[in-house]
C-alpha cells in the first residue's frame, strides 16, 4: 500500500537545499506530497557547566536562577532555530505551491525517528553529510548507514549540488534488490522520460544476459527503454567510473544482493561507495 508521500530530512547544512531540490523534482514527477522533518538530537544543546560548586553562598540562588533562565532561552531559540530552517525548506519545495508540504520539527534520536515514520511515506530523501559532518555522530551524514539499514523504504541519497535528471544507471546483479529495484523502475512514474542503463559489473555470462534481457523486458513494459552494460571490474570502480565519464545523473542500487555490491553496503562501505559517487544515489531494499 503506497501513501503517495515523500519524507525529506533536513538540517540547515549546505546539503539541505540539494535534498529539498531533489524531493521537489522526485514530489512534482510522482504526484505525491512532501512531509519535511528537521530532528534536533539532544546532543545539539549547548553542554552545561556545574558552576555551582564555584559559587560563594551569598550569590548562589541568584546565579542558578540566572542559568536556569539562560537554559530556557538557549532551548527556546534552539526551537526557533529549527523552525526557520523547516520553514526555508518548505518554502524551497512548495515554490508556487503546487506541491503540498507538511514540516515536523521533532527532537530525540534521527534515526529513531525515520523509523518510527517509515510506515508513513514511500520514499526518504536525505543529504549525503550532515551540519557538522566529521565533527558530530549524530546527524546525517553519519547515520546514512544506520538510516538504510533501518528503512524498509527505498531511500534517495542527495549530493551537494542538485543537477536536473535525466540519466539513470542502474547496478544489476540479477539478485532480489536489484530485480525489485528494475520493477520499482518500471512502475514509478519518477523514471518517465528518462534514459536507464542497467549495467552488471563482472563476467558475461549466458545466465546474466538472460538475466539483463528479462530486465530490460519489464522496464519495456511500464513503458521505459532501457540498454544494458556488461564491464569487468570491481563494481565500486566500475559504478563510480560510469557516473562519473558517462553523463549519469542518478545511481539506483540494491542494499543486498548475492554478489560483491552486497559487501558495499555493509559496515564502512557504505559511506564509501557513495562517496565515490559525485551524483545522487537511490537505495532499494
Amino acid at each position: 500500500m503506497t501513501t503517495k508521500t515523500l519524507i525529506a530530512l533536513v538540517d540547515g547544512s549546505a546539503y539541505s537545499e540539494s535534498v529539498c531540490r531533489h524531493a521537489a523534482w522526485i514530489a512534482d514527477k510522482t504526484k505525491w506530497k512532501v512531509k519535511l522533518y528537521h530532528v534536533m538530537n539532544r546532543r545539539d544543546d549547548v553542554e552545561k557547566q556545574d558552576l555551582s560548586g564555584a559559587i560563594r553562598l551569598g550569590a548562589r540562588s541568584e546565579l542558578l536562577a540566572q542559568l536556569s533562565e539562560l537554559d530556557a532561552a538557549r532551548a527556546k531559540l534552539s526551537h526557533a532555530h529549527g523552525r526557520a530552517i523547516l520553514e526555508d525548506a518548505k518554502a524551497l519545495i512548495a515554490g508556487d505551491g503546487v506541491i503540498e508540504v507538511e514540516t515536523r520539527l521533532r527532537q530525540g534520536d534521527l534515526v529513531e525517528t525515520v523509523t518510527a515514520k517509515d510506515e508513513t511515506g514511500d520514499m526518504i530523501v536525505v543529504g549525503k553529510r550532515g551540519e557538522t559532518a566529521g565533527l558530530a555522530l549524530e546527524h546525517i551524514g553519519s547515520n546514512l548507514e544506520r538510516i538504510v539499514r533501518a528503512s524498509h523504504k527505498p531511500v534517495f541519497i542527495a549530493n551537494r549540488a542538485f543537477k536536473q535528471i535525466e540519466k539513470v544507471l542502474v547496478a544489476f546483479d540479477g539478485a532480489s534488490s536489484s530485480l525489485k529495484a528494475v520493477d520499482f523502475i518500471a512502475r514509478s512514474p519518477l523514471f518517465v522520460g528518462l534514459k536507464v542503463a542497467l549495467v552488471f559489473a563482472g563476467k558475461d555470462t549466458p545466465e546474466m544476459t538472460k538475466a539483463l534481457d528479462s530486465a530490460v523486458s519489464t522496464l519495456k513494459a511500464g513503458g521505459i527503454e532501457a540498454e544494458t552494460i556488461i564491464q569487468s571490474g570491481e563494481p565500486e570502480k566500475v559504478l563510480s567510473q560510469l557516473t562519473a565519464h558517462e553523463g549519469y545523473d542518478l545511481l539506483v542500487m540494491g542494499a543486498y544482493g548475492h554478489s560483491r555490491i552486497r559487501s558495499l553496503l555493509i559496515g564502512s562501505t557504505t559511506t564509501e561507495m557513495i562517496r565515490l559517487c559525485h551524483v545522487p544515489v537511490l537505495i532499494m531494499r
